[in-house]
């Protein structure tokens, strides 16, 4: 506990961009350095991928050349130049500051892009890796809306996801690629990247519109319903799609264009993230949760509980398409078995992981759940049993999440630090 009282202490008064300049620092070394000279000194084959987990895993005598990479890689960089930049980035964040927060936010956000995009392009591998995990984020941060906001148990998702992923995929086919079910591309190839935002907005409104086939008769009961429904409306499209051999039935339908790059996929999720954040800070959001805690209390106050309830269904579900249509266009194929109850038991676990009623936690819950899944792959079978493990233990000490009832506050988050003696308060 004194160990980690005096580090608070030590770099409390380190601003994001410190961190950064830090982090920065560490992938620069990593590039640079990390096969030729630090990797290949330290007896590893190659670089780690996923900060050594895969090499100790599989092959245990790497254990300590793998912790020793991540230290003089990782960890003694990040923390030393965070620490002695300090100085500098305080008074750059400072300067920020008097900046409009929706610039500050953006010129923070293409920071962390620009580390998030060197780090990953190290390797192939760490690219298909932060894709699926930005577009689980997406996934984990609609869900919550709907099991966390308001309140409901839904188990649909899967379902919604499945309708973006095949109506976008079906439109990018036709469109822009010349394919033996669907002919010659109407339109040039060329034209994909700039009307692929349309496409998946198209694959967003459909899961939209079919989530009505569960708000419309659920919410017209109470109670446990809604998850009846919607676990049988999963299966109903998963069927669907199964049997209709237009688009590939039960073998998939692959050849998408891969117009889902990193970039697109990182704007999309930070798009995701605050709209999804001003809708729960809203009127409708308070709405929503009055609605929640007492939806005879909400009733008496005149608020339309039925309304909101359908209104926030859909706002999950039509991002949810959205994340089905990046998502197919990563692995450029789809198939009616990645929209089973082994994706519903995903998304939940890491909606429930990271806690409800947060943003934050939806965050923090997709990026563990999803990079613990990849370092635990060695492991095959057993990775099955350490997972659910691990989240049995956080319900039993956590029940709402690691992070949870928590939201963003940007403008706390993005300004300079200072020392509690400079603020005028004894240290």
């Amino acid at each position: 506990m004194g160990i980690a009282k005096k580090f608070r202490q030590t770099f409390s008064t380190v601003p994001i961009l410190g961190w950064f300049l830090g982090i920065l620092t560490a992938v620069l070394i990593e590039y640079f350095w990390g096969y030729d000279y630090i990797s290949y000194y330290l007896g590893l084959p190659k670089i780690p991928v996923l900060f050594g987990a895969l090499i100790m895993l599989k092959q245990p005598l790497m254990i300590p050349g793998a912790l020793a990479y991540d230290l003089v890689v990782y960890v003694i960089p990040v923390l030393a130049v965070a620490k002695l930049t300090s100085f500098i980035t305080n008074p750059g964040a400072a300067l920020l500051e008097k900046l409009p927060l929706w610039l500050s936010a953006v010129i923070h956000l293409a920071c962390f892009y620009a580390i998030l995009h060197l780090w990953a392009g190290i390797n192939d591998y760490r690219i298909l890796v932060v894709k699926l995990t930005l577009v689980s984020i997406i996934l984990t941060v609609s869900v919550n809306v709907i099991n966390g906001y308001q309140g409901e148990f839904s188990c649909s998702h899967p379902g919604f996801m499945a309708l973006g992923a095949y109506v976008s995929s079906i439109l990018t086919l036709m469109l822009f690629t010349n394919d033996k079910i669907f002919g010659t591309a109407l339109l040039p190839p060329a034209l994909g990247p700039y009307l692929f935002p349309l496409v998946l907005l198209a694959g967003g409104a459909a899961a939209a519109i079919g989530s009505l086939a569960v708000a419309i008769p659920s919410f017209r009961t109470r109670g446990d319903y809604l998850a009846i429904i919607s676990l049988a409306f999963m299966f109903i499209v998963k069927s669907a799609v199964e049997n209709l051999h237009v688009i590939g039935g039960a073998r998939g339908m692959g050849g998408q264009p891969d117009l889902a790059p990193l970039p697109v996929i990182f704007i999309w999720t930070m798009l995701c993230i605050w709209i999804i954040h001003n809708f729960v800070t809203s009127v409708l959001g308070k709405a929503l949760n009055t609605v929640r805690d007492d939806e005879a209390a909400a009733e008496s106050m005149t608020v339309k509980t039925r309304k909101t309830k359908m209104t926030a269904f859909m706002f999950g579900a039509f991002w949810a398409g959205i994340a089905g249509g990046l998502f197919a266009h990563v692995l450029t194929y789809i198939n009616p078995g990645m929209f089973s109850i082994n994706r519903l038991a995903e998304i939940l676990a890491m909606v429930y992981f990271g806690g409800l009623n947060s943003i934050v936690g939806s965050i923090v819950g997709a990026v563990s759940i999803n990079v613990l899944g990849e370092a635990l792959r060695p492991l095959e079978l057993f990775k099955w049993i350490i997972i659910p493990l691990i989240l049995i233990f956080v319900m039993i000490f956590r029940p709402y999440g690691l992070i949870s009832f928590t939201e963003i506050n940007a403008k706390k988050l993005l300004q300079a630090k200072k020392h509690k003696s400079q603020q005028g308060v004894s240290p």
